[in-house]
């Protein structure tokens, strides 16, 4: 079974959570209970989260050597340079070492998305944009520090595809059975 799950704002990736106050999970979601997570996405990130119960498919989901693309849009505070959009591409260095390159693009219209509980900080004095960004791989909160390697603080983070499969019309909190 494979489950294309809408993540929303400050959710773990984890059915529990033993923290004092506990944060929210997966738990609330009617997911069933069988079912893992396949890859992680940060408690402060939004978007799709494959869960499985086929270990093989969630390996073939996350293990680095699959390379599977994940695709996000990512909302920036400043306006990127064209030198800054080069980088990503190129690959950033990071302190555990270089990425790989990245496709990135500047959108030119924000995308249509949910509004998110608590909104995203607006500065009327900096301005902001959208990059829609497509990785092959995934180390722990790699965009956000990709973006900030190039002066572009991640504001918000919504993956929407991975490994072939699409967010398409899931509101945050819900999910639907999908094809492997």
């Amino acid at each position: 079974m494979l489950i294309a799950f809408n993540k929303p704002f400050n959710v773990l990736c984890q059915f529990t959570d033993r923290s004092a106050p506990p944060r929210r999970t997966l738990a609330e979601f009617g997911l069933p209970r069988e079912v893992y997570a396949a890859g992680r996405l940060d408690y402060d990130s939004e978007g799709l989260l494959l869960l499985t119960d086929e270990g093989a498919l969630a390996h073939r989901l996350t293990d680095p050597h699959h390379r599977q693309d994940k695709t996000y849009l990512v909302q920036v505070e400043g306006t990127p340079h064209p030198d800054q959009l080069h980088a990503l591409r190129d690959g950033v260095g990071l302190n555990d070492g270089p990425t790989l390159p990245a496709r990135v693009r500047l959108r030119e219209t924000p995308p249509k998305l949910w509004p998110r509980d608590p909104p995203v900080r607006v500065r009327k004095t900096v301005p902001d944009a959208w990059l829609e960004l497509t990785l092959r791989e995934g180390r722990n909160r790699q965009v956000r520090r990709m973006t900030a390697a190039v002066g572009l603080p991640t504001l918000r983070l919504v993956r929407v595809a991975m490994g072939g499969v699409a967010l398409q019309d899931l509101q945050p909190g819900q999910w639907r059975i999908q094809q492997p």
